[in-house]
């Protein structure tokens, strides 16, 4: 199983879906992991009702923080912000399949990261990405 897992992985590295610029986005933000050198940015559209119409990303990285995030942003259309403020870790964890090992853990949860602070407008409050926490918990007046 864990083969089929990295396939995908792999398969979303190569060709990761929503990949590029989004014009009229309503939220964006860009974030790297200085660990490794991973860069990323998001751009979400958001319909009448405040619910994500459009998601895309563009940057550079290693195959797990943008298989990651290819992953995430085929799952979040339709979702609201603070949906997307009370995502776990274990989402995006979960899509991945395989297990992360903690060196791994800032890379795997880059995506997620500048999601949420797309949907703040700021950088969300993340101590430690290795663990689930303050982003979650994260509330800000309007959203």
């Amino acid at each position: 199983m864990d083969d089929l897992y990295r396939e995908q992985i792999l398969e979303h590295y190569k060709r990761p879906h929503n990949f590029g610029p989004l014009e009229d986005a309503d939220l964006e933000f860009e974030d790297n992991n200085p660990f490794c050198g991973d860069e990323q940015h998001v751009f979400i559209r958001l319909d009448d009702d405040g619910k994500v119409e459009a998601v895309a990303f563009e940057g550079k990285g290693c195959a797990i923080s943008t298989a990651a995030t290819s992953m995430l942003t085929d799952e979040i259309e339709g979702m609201s912000r603070e949906e997307l403020l009370r995502l776990p870790k274990e989402f995006v964890l979960d899509l991945l399949g395989i297990d992360i090992s903690a060196t791994r853990m800032k890379c795997a949860l880059l995506g997620l990261k500048i999601v949420k602070s797309a949907s703040l407008g700021s950088s969300a409050d993340w101590e430690d990405e290795g663990q689930q926490g303050d982003p979650a918990q994260t509330t800000r007046t309007g959203i």
